[in-house]
């Protein structure tokens, strides 16, 4: 079931079109990224979602209706750019938004001080934004997002300024927030914290989007059936033992054993590769090569190619 679905959603801008007619849907308890390059209509579209600007055509869905202004009290929101005030204290900010988003004084304490408490950041209750790190203002955004526990939450760039130790504590936070029942939506340029985090993914470029679905299904349609594969033997003998129409791709040498990359014909499995090499070679080890999602990002993008992705 979806918690979130945007449905032909397009959005134009003088003479610039930033969405055209865009579709996603967003499954309840899932964390979605929502990729893309710079420029494709991302932005636009988390815009649109947070009701600051509205699609000129279109409908989104929210929780089996269409989205009502009231309901922007169930979203949490987390900009790649930093909101606060800085000549504020972090601990008058942090209780302005919390109740701004309609808990009560006293609830606003209780929860402030239990995720100040985790974060290990009491000492910068009296301390101005101003003079906290990029890292630390970005903590303080992204409790502040969290703090009334909406039903979905929209992360852009949510690790931007982080060190290694303190984005693995995002990633562990946000993952914690899926478990507790929420829906995320994830938007980054890193693939590799996609692979990571998300369920679901749509690509967005050009205002189109060219790429959807679940990141396992994707990952298995853009495989290309290339092994890699550890052997002894002396040069050359793939070449000799091999059917022309397997493809070597790479072939390299190491202290202790041969290794090549080879792309097999359509419908040819690793076991007949297995048993073509080993009257020929000691084999000691294959491994499937499957595609990373910043393979499959630039590929897309680089053809352009709308593809919907259905599920198992």
């Amino acid at each position: 079931m979806d918690l979130f679905s945007a449905q032909s959603v397009s959005k134009q801008y003088a003479s610039h079109k930033a969405l055209d007619q865009v579709t996603i849907h967003v499954p309840e308890n899932h964390i979605f990224g929502l990729l893309g390059p710079n420029g494709a209509g991302k932005t636009t579209l988390i815009r649109i979602i947070n009701q600051i600007i509205a699609p000129d055509q279109g409908e989104l869905i929210f929780m089996g209706r269409k989205l009502q202004p009231n309901d922007i009290s169930m979203i949490g929101y987390l900009p790649e750019e930093r909101g606060l005030y800085k000549k504020m204290t972090v601990g008058e900010q942090a209780m302005y938004l919390a109740q701004l988003k309609g808990l009560s004084h006293h609830e606003a304490q209780k929860r402030l001080k239990y995720w100040f408490e985790k974060f290990e950041i009491k000492g910068w209750w009296n301390k101005k934004v101003e003079e906290l790190s990029k890292g630390m203002q970005q903590k303080i955004q992204f409790l502040v997002t969290i703090i009334h526990e909406p039903k979905l939450l929209i992360f852009d760039e949510p690790f931007s300024g982080f060190d290694p130790i303190n984005a693995n504590m995002m990633k562990e936070e946000i993952l914690a927030l899926k478990d507790k029942g929420a829906t995320i939506i994830f938007s980054t340029h890193n693939m590799s914290s996609v692979e990571e985090l998300c369920d679901d993914i749509a690509l967005i470029n050009r205002s189109k989007v060219i790429l959807d679905g679940a990141v396992r299904n994707i990952k298995k349609t853009f495989k290309t059936n290339t092994f890699e594969i550890s052997y002894t033997s002396w040069d050359g003998v793939l070449q000799s033992i091999l059917p022309a129409d397997f493809q070597i791709l790479t072939e390299s040498q190491d202290v202790d054993y041969r290794h090549a990359h080879i792309k097999l014909p359509a419908g040819i499995t690793p076991n007949e590769l297995i048993k073509t090499m080993l009257p020929f070679v000691t084999i000691y080890s294959i491994n499937e090569q499957i595609p990373s999602m910043n393979d499959i990002f630039i590929q897309a993008v680089t053809q352009q190619t709308p593809q919907h992705v259905t599920q198992d």
